[in-house]
């Protein structure tokens, strides 16, 4: 059972979390804009809308999963960054170092870690019972 917990947290690490993280880092060098935020939800899996001018436009973007703001209702005022040539690839400007997308990545990890060392452990227990 430990090592299916491992396996399945280090998946969720190496396959959600680091490149979700690595994604809002991408931003850091976006264009900057004031939004609103539209819809809200839980930001932290993807679920926040917020609603900014880019280009002339009024462009409505969904937060990339492990964005932060989840406590904020709708119509709060967000600083946001943006892909120039795609406004709808957006992220809270204070997520651009990672966010909490890149918390969840370590703890994900350093979970999985732990569950493998247990899962080392009893097995090496159980081959030392068998010997007895």
């Amino acid at each position: 059972m430990s090592l299916a917990f491992a396996l399945l947290l280090g998946a969720l690490s190496a396959l959600v979390m680091f490149p979700a993280a690595q994604h809002l880092r991408s931003l850091q060098d976006g264009e900057r804009a004031r939004a609103t935020l539209h819809t809200a939800g839980a930001c932290m899996t993807g679920q926040c809308k917020v609603t900014f001018e880019a280009n002339g436009r009024t462009v409505v973007a969904d937060l990339p999963v492990g964005s932060g703001g989840g406590k904020s209702s709708v119509g709060a005022a967000v600083d946001v960054r943006y892909q120039a040539d795609d406004p709808r690839v957006v992220a809270r400007e204070q997520d651009t170092g990672g966010g909490g997308a890149a918390l969840l990545a370590w703890l994900t990890a350093g979970a999985a870690v732990f569950f493998l060392a247990l899962s080392g452990a009893a097995a090496i227990f159980l081959a030392r019972q068998q010997r007895t």
